[in-house]
């Protein structure tokens, strides 16, 4: 039997939805790339962002945790944000941003995706481990990964603060999150870049704060 268009569509890369940058040679690609990363990064709400670095400053005075979830990609972005926030911010006379990433623990990961299915990595991490005043920061550049979806109803019933980092149309996270910082541009690498730049400049800022009033 022939597969249907939408059977094709749905076992392909999702990068395929990618829409791509001028082709006409390298450089005009990275031209074109370049003009459309500095264009895709001021599309996200500005006091949207504010009120996310906000949320996690105000976690780490209380001494409550930050978790970041993500998959490819954005797993990558997730793991690498714990790192930003925790060494990246540290400053002597500072509340330490406590951070955690649901996808460093691989033997917990894997046994519940083997046992209760892939969509429950990040969920079933946060109904053992979450608590009312953590934030989760969510990463999906569509928006729709079923385990990012149940993260944050996990995190919702936990009482944590949900940050959604999305691209593309955002999806049900864009729509769900309790913070949603949306990257509006139609390709993947743009959106990972822009959420990169999200975490970073989220940090430095802190940072840079934490620095000012430690002087």
């Amino acid at each position: 039997m022939a597969e249907s268009p939408e059977q094709g569509d749905a076992m392909r890369d999702p990068r395929h939805r990618n829409r791509w940058c001028d082709t006409s040679s390298i450089a005009a690609y990275l031209d074109d790339y370049a003009g459309r990363l500095r264009a895709a990064l001021l599309t996200v709400d500005s006091d949207a962002l504010d009120r996310a670095r906000t949320v996690v400053e105000a976690a780490a005075k209380r001494g409550n945790r930050i978790y970041s979830a993500g998959n490819g990609g954005s797993a990558a972005i997730a793991d690498h944000l714990c790192c930003d926030f925790a060494k990246g911010t540290n400053a002597a006379g500072h509340p330490p941003i406590d951070s955690s990433a649901l996808t460093a623990n691989m033997p917990l990961y894997s046994a519940i995706a083997n046992d209760f299915g892939f969509e429950h990595v990040f969920a079933t991490q946060l109904e053992i481990a979450g608590r009312e005043g953590d934030v989760l920061i969510a990463i999906s550049s569509s928006g729709n990964s079923p385990n990012i979806v149940r993260a944050l109803e996990a995190a919702k019933a936990a009482g944590m603060t949900s940050i959604g980092l999305s691209g593309f149309s955002g999806g049900k996270l864009r729509e769900q999150a309790d913070i949603s910082l949306h990257i509006d541009d139609p390709n993947y690498g743009i959106v990972e870049d822009c959420h990169q730049s999200l975490m970073h400049i989220m940090a430095q800022f802190i940072a840079c704060g934490r620095d000012q009033g430690a002087a």
